[in-house]
């Protein structure tokens, strides 16, 4: 994109700002500082970009010894601005010295109000600039070239500590709106959690004699069920990749392949069915490797890195060897299988800590056992959950939404504070501004 272009994009953005403000690339008000740290700077906690929040502008944690050769110096006062991956908009404000990750832009300005710059560079309009600058498909990254040629505003410093001091307070009301609706999100999870797991490990009938499972994690059950190996029930698979290293394997794609890159359909536990992948992989690959085309309502479960995500195949298809994979016989049902891999949340922690590489290995997921009630009972429990869940999950719908709309707002009122669109100084001295309607 030329600066012609950027320049044109920015008075799009950040038009009419009030009388007695400048106007100024950003490289002007600000340097880009690289400093290494030296031997009395090593003992400094350390930031990465996992660390900071996503459009918070605020630093979650930090770690106090990791070792990163390439890490880079920041003091306090000093401003951080994630290069890499900017539409995640990870920026904070440092309030003590810490060694950083070198993906951080670090600002240090004696013309900006720091807490003012770190909600400059928060904004919308700044962001999707920045976005639209990055180069890499994989790991998109901004470089400080065209970061620091931005035509930013600059009010007078007065004016600029009004502003910062306006946004800590009514940022500070939403966030703390935005995470009470955030732990009823965490209560109504919960409550799903344990509304599968008490049906698909204790029944629906509470007067039921019970009997010793003979397995911790799931206790007591129906003294009439059955507990056995899954693999007893259902045909357990694994799934592969295709060689890169034949061009030919990957040419004519058209079969569905499931891998971790699609995992985020099952992430939050909600959805049952899969049909979409984002590869597909050819009959030429699926015979000249160990991958199988698997028939519709096999049920997968995910067992490298994002550990414990399962879903119900649509529709045939195979996967990639990040995958455990069932299918059914005539004993169980792909959804009662499903709703039991979800009641194993705890078990699968048991399972993979400690490891390194976390890791469900295949004859752990062969030694895996499963209630199995009678096949009618196993219909009722499924019908029973979905029944109870979907209030669950439309709550949730609607608290997701909610918190939409107040991050919304906050990013408006900040685009709105730091452009001078609303006079913080009458806000100030005025009451306590309310939440818009609609937005609580």
């Amino acid at each position: 994109m030329s600066l012609l272009n950027t320049n044109k994009l920015y008075s799009a953005c950040f038009r009419n700002i009030p009388h007695g403000w400048n106007e100024l690339r950003l490289k002007y008000v600000a340097n880009a500082v690289v400093e290494k740290p030296k031997k009395r700077n090593l003992l400094a906690p350390y930031v990465g970009l996992e660390h900071v929040g996503s459009g918070i502008g605020r630093l979650l944690q930090f770690d106090e010894s990791f070792e990163d050769s390439s890490a880079i110096l920041c003091r306090k006062g000093d401003v951080l601005f994630g290069k890499l991956r900017p539409y995640l908009a990870k920026c904070f404000l440092a309030e003590r010295e810490f060694r950083c990750s070198s993906e951080f832009l670090v600002l240090r300005s004696s013309r900006y109000n720091p807490n003012y710059l770190r909600y400059l560079l928060l904004t919308k309009e700044f962001i999707e600039l920045v976005n639209a600058s990055t180069y890499g498909a994989k790991m998109p990254r901004a470089s400080w070239d065209f970061i620091g040629n931005i035509i930013v505003p600059l009010p007078p410093m007065n004016v600029q500590e009004e502003i910062a001091n306006y946004l800590d307070q009514q940022t500070a009301k939403l966030d703390q709106l935005i995470e009470k609706k955030q732990r009823l999100i965490d209560l109504l999870q919960e409550k799903r959690q344990t509304l599968i797991t008490q049906a698909v490990t204790k029944g629906l009938d509470p007067n039921v004699p019970m009997k010793d499972s003979g397995i911790e994690w799931l206790g007591k059950v129906p003294a009439h069920w059955d507990v056995v190996k899954i693999k007893h029930v259902a045909l357990m698979r694994s799934g592969h990749t295709p060689s890169r290293q034949h061009p030919e394997y990957w040419e004519d794609c058209n079969i569905p392949w499931f891998t971790l890159a699609d995992v985020w359909q099952i992430r939050d536990g909600r959805a049952e069915y899969l049909e979409e992948t984002e590869e597909k992989i050819s009959i030429l690959g699926l015979e000249n490797s160990a991958a199988e085309l698997l028939p519709a309502g096999t049920v997968i479960l995910s067992r490298t890195a994002s550990v414990g995500f399962s879903g119900i195949m649509a529709k045939p298809m195979a996967t990639s060897q990040d995958f455990v994979n069932w299918v059914c016989g005539p004993k169980i049902i792909p959804e009662y299988l499903l709703y039991v891999f979800r009641s194993m949340k705890e078990e699968f922690k048991r399972l993979v800590m400690g490891s390194t590489h976390k890791t469900i290995y295949m004859p752990d997921a062969a030694a895996f056992k499963t209630p199995l009630p009678p096949i009618e009972e196993q219909h009722q429990i499924v019908r029973y959950i979905r029944k109870h869940k979907t209030s669950i999950d439309r709550l949730e719908d609607l608290t997701l939404q909610s918190i939409q709309k107040l991050q919304e707002y906050r990013q408006a009122l900040i685009t709105a504070a730091v452009t001078g669109q609303i006079d913080v100084r009458e806000k100030l001295a005025g009451s306590a501004e309310p939440i818009p309607a609609g937005k609580e």
